[in-house]
């Protein structure tokens, strides 16, 4: 019963570890909406999305690429408050949110089918009720390690050093520490050898999308040609919304540590908004001093994305081209903007 629990529990931290990086491993139309191909890493594999397809290819233990691939409507064309600024911020990433866990679980149930089925669970998947509550669990994570322990941290450090006092030292060094915990925690979560490899897979999206991108046919050995490195990652995205955070909130007009804590998860999603407005301004205009924004996105990627190998190349290459098939399918047409 012991290691039944143990195996449960060690695979609920898995998944709960992977739902947390889902806004890392997404890179997405930022761009402006002509940028028809975005993708997301999972476990063992990538997700691919076309304008109104997705494909999820993931390579098996046995070592065969298993896909899935399912029709996407657009957030926006359900409900028109979608398609203005900001808001069609909030309704991109909640739709990439939304895609991103079902493609989690499904290369989870792929990818550790064997391992998920020795612990009493004959088909070895993982329940929807497993999904929710590592969801629930990752923002209760999320808001305890970047909205209350660096606010904490930064109000005994105002509290002990007289300069880093007042309400402005308090939030912008609030901001700092926030930023600090996501480099340590991104460089802690790529040691374990299962998120290197996600990481890799992370990398093998990038250079499939490049390779789209860049007009020549798709295939392993052009999508190895181009770097690791994407301007539309959700990492960049990442650290430019911890950076507007810091600067909304050094702004607002605050006192006393608990109605500021309200007030930064209140304020959560006009952050995110604004900063894929940022984001989308910016990607359009790689070279120019606006393109630098997105700069230290890049510089972070050294983290989030590994150089993968053909294999894994392979498995990026055939998810795109499985949600393109699917697209022709639909009657949509993709063209290199």
């Amino acid at each position: 019963m012991k290691a039944v629990t143990l195996v449960t529990f060690r695979r609920f931290l898995r998944l709960t570890a992977h739902l947390q990086m889902l806004p890392v491993f997404e890179n997405g139309p930022e761009g402006g909406e002509e940028t028809l191909i975005g993708g997301q890493a999972v476990m063992e594999g990538v997700m691919m999305l076309a304008p109104h397809s997705c494909c999820i290819a993931v390579r098996n233990p046995q070592g065969e690429i298993i896909t899935h691939e399912h029709s996407v409507t657009k957030i926006a064309d359900k409900y028109p408050i979608f398609k203005y600024p900001v808001f069609r911020g909030l309704g991109r990433i909640g739709q990439t949110m939304a895609l991103g866990a079902r493609a989690t679980k499904f290369s989870f149930n792929t990818a550790l089918a064997p391992e998920l089925a020795t612990d009493g669970n004959k088909s070895g998947e993982i329940s929807s009720n497993m999904l929710t509550l590592g969801f629930v669990f990752a923002f209760l994570v999320f808001i305890f390690l970047y909205k209350f322990v660096p606010l904490y941290l930064a109000t005994q450090i105002g509290h002990h050093v007289s300069a880093l006092s007042s309400r402005f030292a308090v939030n912008m060094t609030d901001g700092l520490i926030r930023i600090g915990i996501l480099l340590v925690y991104l460089f802690v979560l790529s040691l374990p050898n299962d998120m290197r490899r996600i990481f890799q897979y992370h990398g093998a999206e990038h250079k499939v999308v490049f390779n789209y991108e860049s007009g020549n046919p798709l295939s392993v050995e052009n999508a190895q040609k181009f770097t690791t490195y994407h301007p539309r990652c959700g990492t960049c995205f990442l650290l430019v919304m911890l950076v507007i955070a810091m600067l909304v909130n050094a702004l607002l007009p605050i006192d006393g540590f608990a109605a500021k804590l309200i007030a930064r998860i209140a304020l959560l999603p006009l952050t995110i908004g604004l900063s894929y407005e940022l984001i989308r301004f910016a990607a359009r205009r790689q070279g120019t001093l606006m393109g630098m924004l997105t700069r230290p996105g890049l510089w972070l990627q050294r983290i989030t994305t590994k150089q993968p190998d053909d294999s894994q190349a392979a498995v990026a290459v055939h998810a795109l081209q499985g949600a393109m098939e699917l697209e022709a399918k639909q009657g949509g047409t993709l063209v290199i903007a």
